[in-house]
This record gives structure tokens, sequence and C-alpha cells, in this order.
């Protein structure tokens, strides 16, 4: 499955073939919210390969696709959808958008989060990272960098208003109070390009890591595969990109 499609179709194709990943593979996508980060060639990807797209009402409304010869199916919070061996949980967060969710993905006991465009960590957020054997989580930008950079006030204020992004602070405050003793990998995305560095991401992690391998998620090409086990020693393979999580069973 995919949790979301930020980038064009085309792209995706190219960064799945250097991984030697088959678009056949994929079964299923899944959309957070509505912005045109995360859905910018979810159509087109959709309709190439005949993909279910699961998504909440008002996030579909909220888009700008017609959504002509794609099939959707509709997503609720906190109900749970099978995908395969998938079980795929979307989750209320805070975001201004229609109707924002954030997912965990299990299979054999193994959980997977993807927790981005989250403005606070709340109660939600906390639940679900506590259940995490890996996440792909936000870490949107360095306070000092949005404080001192150009974007104008009105903006700085939306992204740190609490229905934004969390900060680079923020996230690793999440990670050292609620992180569980099994969580084996920490990917960072959603980074600023003008507010951020992946060094300074890559810094403050590391020196809090322990046993989480740290990985700060490139917005111009893809991660590694990353195999996650649970302490039976179950393999779930789970190959993380930039702007989108692509899990397989």
């Amino acid at each position: 499955m995919l949790v979301d499609v930020g980038i064009a179709c085309r792209e995706i194709e190219k960064r799945m073939d250097r991984l030697e990943l088959s678009m056949n593979r994929v079964k299923a996508i899944f959309i957070s919210h509505e912005h045109i980060d995360h859905i910018r060639g979810v159509e087109k990807l959709a309709k190439k390969y005949n993909l279910p797209v699961y998504i909440t009402k008002d996030t579909m409304n909220g888009a700008p696709f017609e959504w002509k010869r794609v099939l959707t199916i509709p997503l609720e919070a906190n109900k749970s959808i099978a995908v395969g061996n998938l079980k795929v949980t979307p989750f209320v967060k805070h975001h201004d958008a229609a109707d924002p969710v954030s997912f965990i993905i299990e299979n054999n006991g193994i959980k997977a989060g993807v927790i981005t465009d989250i403005g606070i960590a709340c109660e939600q957020v906390i639940h679900y990272f506590r259940q995490c054997h890996a996440c792909f989580l936000e870490s949107n930008y360095d306070e000092r960098m949005l404080e001192e950079g150009g974007y104008p006030q009105r903006l700085k204020n939306r992204i740190r208003g609490g229905k934004g992004h969390i900060s680079n602070a923020q996230a690793l405050h999440l990670f050292l109070k609620h992180r569980p003793a099994f969580m084996s990998h920490l990917l960072l995305a959603h980074l600023s390009r003008n507010n951020n560095k992946p060094e300074i991401v890559q810094e403050l992690f590391t020196g809090h890591a322990d046993n989480t391998s740290i990985i700060v998620a490139s917005r111009y090409e893809e991660s590694d595969v990353y195999h996650i086990y649970n302490e039976e020693h179950s393999r779930q393979v789970i190959p993380f990109m930039p702007v989108q999580l692509t899990l397989f069973e």
C-alpha cells in the first residue's frame, strides 16, 4: 500500500524501480488529507494501476479532483480496514485540513506509524506512537530558522499554531517521552525546505537514539528498504520513501 502520493506518478515509478519494487505489488492507496503535497500524483497513479483510494469523505470533497474513473473507498477515523494481511487504522490529528488522519499499519504483530502534518502531539498521536515498531514522523522546522526566516508572520503563525506542523524540538520530545522500548526505526520526515536542514535533525536525534535507528528521509530521493522485526523475529518489509510511506505484505 501507498500512504499519500505527493509526487508525480512517473517519479514514484522511477523510485520504486530503483528499489527493485514492482508497482504491481501495490494493492491500495491511503490518503491522509487533501493538501497538494500529499495528493499531487494520486489520480493518475490510481487510474494507471487500477488502485482503490481509501479516503475520508471530507478529504475527497476538499481535493481539487473530480475522481472520475477512480474507485474511492470511505475511511472513518478509528475504524480499521484490512488490505490483504495488513490492518490499517486511521486516526484523527490536529492539522488545518478538512478531515486529516494519520495511520497505523499492522501485520503479524508489527506496527508502523505514518504520523506527519500534526500541529501538536495530541493524545491520539501519543497513543499510537507508543505502539510503533517503526515510525515515519514529522520533524518539520527548526524553531530559530522559522522565527528568523523570511516567511510572513501569518504563515509562521500558521505553521507553529497547533494545526500546522511540529518542530524538531516537539518531535524529539515525543520521541524521548513516549518511544516504546521495541521501536527499531524512526524516520524523520516532512522537513521544511526553507526552515530546516537534514543535518540539524540527524544530529539532534542521533544523540538520543539508543537502540533506535535514526534516518532522515530525503525530499529528493527514495530511502532504503528497512526490515522490521518483532520479538518473535517475524518479518515485515517496510520501504520508506520521501512524502509517502510504502508497505508490502
